[in-house]
Formats: structure tokens, C-alpha cells, sequence
């Protein structure tokens, strides 16, 4: 299955859905995720990006209020409360200790 997050137009993580991954293969059997975010803008609307648990795709699983960064191509999840700075590589957070 295949997971997919609608993001807003602040590009803020709304939703997230499961996808048989039939909806993903192009005429030749191969996986396009073009194919999976049109069957998802079809059906809910919105503007849709892959995500996956394991971080193969936009190095976090999305989950609702992540922000999605284009520079990056990446889910970033929300900033905790205290003093945090953003891994440029994970995109995760990390508490700053001084």
C-alpha cells in the first residue's frame, strides 16, 4: 500500500490516506507516484505528495500538522515546545543543549 498527504496551501499536512498501489502502475506495471497523486487529487482534491513509514520518500512519514518544504522535498513534523534546531538531513528536531 502506498500513503499519500494532502497538504494546504500553507503547505501543512491535512490528511493522510492509504492507496492500493494498483492506482500507482503506469502501462507497464512500474509504480509512478504522478499516478497515485492524480487518483488522489481526483477523488478528494487538493494538492497531494507521496510519503512512506520507512523514509524512503521525503525523509518522514507525514502525519497531520507536518509541514511539507519543497526545498527539501521533505516532511518536517512540528516544532516541540523549548529550544529545538531542525537537522538539516533528517528534518527532525533536536534539543539544543547548552
Amino acid at each position: 500500500m502506498a500513503h499519500f498527504a494532502k497538504v494546504n496551501e500553507n503547505n501543512t499536512v491535512e490528511q493522510v490516506v492509504v492507496v492500493n498501489n494498483i492506482e500507482l502502475l503506469d502501462a507497464e506495471g512500474v509504480e509512478q507516484e504522478s499516478l497515485g497523486t492524480a487518483f488522489c487529487e481526483n477523488l478528494f482534491g487538493g494538492t497531494w505528495k507521496q510519503t512512506s513509514y520507512n523514509g524512503n520518500i521525503r525523509k518522514n512519514f507525514a502525519g497531520i500538522g507536518y509541514t511539507y518544504d519543497s526545498e527539501k522535498d521533505a516532511f518536517i513534523p512540528p516544532q516541540p515546545d523549548g529550544n529545538y534546531d531542525l537537522d538539516e538531513v533528517t528534518c527532525l528536531w533536536i534539543e539544543v543543549t547548552e
